[in-house]
């Protein structure tokens, strides 16, 4: 499938966003793991989430989570801990290259009996669950916040809680602080006890009603349309954020605030949903420099929103982005090519545009890779080129189903072949 997509002459448009997949995810686990009765309430309907709550209300003997790499990780740890129950753990084609094996190496140190069904170090797994004694853990921080957080999650269910100590860089701290958030959030004592450790404590979770606010990752991508719309009177609202988000990528706000978009919240009341509404401010710097260490996930749109707008940019911190959905490096520096932008890598964690051009091609389409947020990202695009085409566009479903029926809905046209 193949969408070609023509923007609007004004941007004017109210999107309903939809909840976050970050919350929802650590949210059903921790549910999961409470043998709470009250489900989460405004749970995102994107495919990760949803395979997690199949895995959770069916129960199969082989779970299959598909492309979803943070169902791969939670459900890792929590079906460790299922006293009595054994699964088979599976996905896709490229799910089973994703590598596991610091995760599995970690859960065993803890006495989780897992196995590889297939190439070592990586899914499917079969996980035999039993009671886990816990205590100290080291591993290194510099690895994905998934693992950790898959760790941290598991940590009032273990007879001696959790002491997990991180060694070296600690990357993307961000996920780890919303993870040790919505912990607490259902009532379990886990706290940095140090810069490089944290300590989770032999508590069980609790029951509660909980909600789940919108996704700063899906409003990414309007405030790219925002910035890249050249009318003054260009406006967008998104619903349901909240001023304060302990999401990652809520920094957002003020990275775009360098490039020229103004954010008003409705009210900053600490948790509570709000409406906020994004406009032109008129400024915007020359160049960006910055380390997304902390949000990779952000990259994507910042590497097409900055060349589009003759942003110079030199961005670091990228290294986990060679083992998301697809290696994101390379797809970027490949897709911007036909968009006619040379865009350089050094030492696979870092991305630079020095406004190097070449010859654009584009007539074939963006490939996306499989990957969501290549397609998310590169759809704003078509404010600045006419009749953009983005091939196998149905991979937004892994995170924001409703994407292409918003961009219509704000007057972007889309006709499929």
């Amino acid at each position: 499938m193949q969408y070609t997509i023509t923007a609007p002459k004004v941007l004017k448009h109210t999107a309903q966003l939809p909840a976050s997949k970050s919350i929802s995810n650590r949210a059903l686990i921790i549910y999961a793991l409470s043998g709470s009765q009250i489900a989460p309430d405004n749970l995102s309907d994107c495919d990760d989430t949803e395979v997690i709550i199949r895995a959770l209300r069916d129960n199969p003997y082989e779970i299959n989570i598909k492309a979803a790499g943070t169902a791969m990780r939670f459900m890792t740890a929590r079906l460790s801990v299922c006293e009595g129950e054994e699964h088979v753990l599976t996905g896709t084609e490229r799910m089973r290259h994703r590598p596991i094996g610091t995760l599995v190496d970690a859960l065993r140190r803890l006495g989780a009996d897992i196995e590889y069904v297939g190439e070592e170090g990586f899914p499917p797994l079969r996980i035999r669950g039993r009671r886990l004694e816990g205590g100290l853990l080291e591993t290194a921080g510099n690895i994905s916040s998934q693992y950790i957080s898959a760790l941290l999650m598991i940590g009032p269910m273990l007879s001696r809680g959790l002491t997990l100590h991180l060694t070296g860089d600690i990357i993307s701290r961000p996920y780890i602080d919303l993870t040790l958030w919505t912990m607490r959030e259902f009532g379990a004592d886990a706290e940095w006890s140090d810069y490089e450790t944290i300590k989770v404590a032999p508590k069980p979770y609790q029951e509660r009603p909980y909600y789940i606010e919108s996704d700063w990752s899906a409003a990414s991508y309007w405030y790219e349309m925002l910035a890249l719309a050249g009318n003054e009177d260009d406006e967008v609202r998104l619903t349901g954020l909240m001023d304060g988000s302990k999401q990652g990528d809520s920094q957002v706000r003020y990275l775009f605030s360098l490039l020229g978009v103004k954010t008003t919240f409705e009210t900053t009341e600490e948790g509570v949903p709000t409406t906020v509404t994004l406009k032109h401010s008129g400024r915007r710097v020359p160049r960006l420099d910055y380390d997304f260490v902390n949000c990779p996930d952000l990259a994507q749109t910042f590497v097409v929103c900055c060349a589009l707008m003759g942003v110079k940019f030199h961005f670091h911190g990228l290294s986990t982005l060679k083992i998301k959905e697809t290696d994101r490096i390379e797809a970027l520096k490949r897709e911007m090519r036909k968009l006619g932008y040379v865009i350089y890598d050094r030492d696979n964690q870092e991305l630079l545009w020095d406004g190097e051009r070449c010859e654009p091609h584009s007539e074939a389409g963006i490939d996306t890779y499989e990957d969501h947020r290549m397609a998310l990202a590169f759809a704003p695009a078509a404010l600045h080129y006419e009749g953009l085409r983005i091939n196998n566009p149905e991979v937004v479903t892994k995170s924001y189903p409703q994407y292409w029926k918003d961009l219509l809905q704000a007057g972007f046209q889309i006709d499929e072949r």
